[in-house]
């Protein structure tokens, strides 16, 4: 089972990394931000978008956040002007962090139960078993927002997790 200090180094690898790819992104034209690259969400803009939507989706259900405002299918256009998605991204990068630092071991062992509009069908798996998907669900996409952000000329620096996060100040490691 993955535990709280997991989920806190993954909350903290969560936050560096939007933290480098929006700063990437940044330096683009908002044309190339919203150019449609191939993607599953077409473009870097809309692929962030469907990140943080992802991720609203998801906190709602372990935090009791609002449900994100629109469908998954309109999760690319959530959030239209960049500086709103960037300053949304930011805030909910530390909710959270916060909430991961509020976990426990039983927490993550217990079930957690949701209708799921995707399966259209109510769900229930150990918490610990939604959290890995919320951060692989992050992590993927995010490797998609990257390959796009490296195509149109700009870089994020080191991406790997060890290089990435500070573990002896999350006190997982020395």
């Amino acid at each position: 089972m993955n535990g709280p200090d997991w989920s806190r180094m993954m909350a903290a690898y969560n936050t560096e990394m939007n933290r480098r790819l929006y700063a990437a992104a940044d330096g683009l034209p908002d044309e190339v931000r919203r150019a449609d690259g191939g993607a599953f969400w077409s473009s870097v803009h809309g692929t962030l978008s469907h990140i943080l939507w992802g991720d609203t989706t998801w906190m709602s259900r372990f935090d009791d956040w609002p449900k994100p405002p629109v469908p998954q299918k309109d999760s690319p256009r959530m959030i239209e002007d960049w500086g709103a998605l960037r300053s949304a991204r930011a805030a909910a990068d530390a909710r959270i962090e916060d909430w991961a630092g509020r976990l426990t071991a039983e927490r993550l062992a217990a079930p957690l139960t949701w209708f799921s509009g995707a399966s259209g069908r109510e769900m229930s798996l150990p918490l610990w078993v939604a959290v890995t998907h919320f951060f692989n669900h992050q992590t993927h996409h995010r490797g998609q927002a990257h390959a796009l952000i490296t195509r149109a000329g700009a870089a994020t620096g080191d991406t790997d997790l060890p290089w990435v996060v500070d573990l002896a100040a999350l006190r997982i490691a020395p």
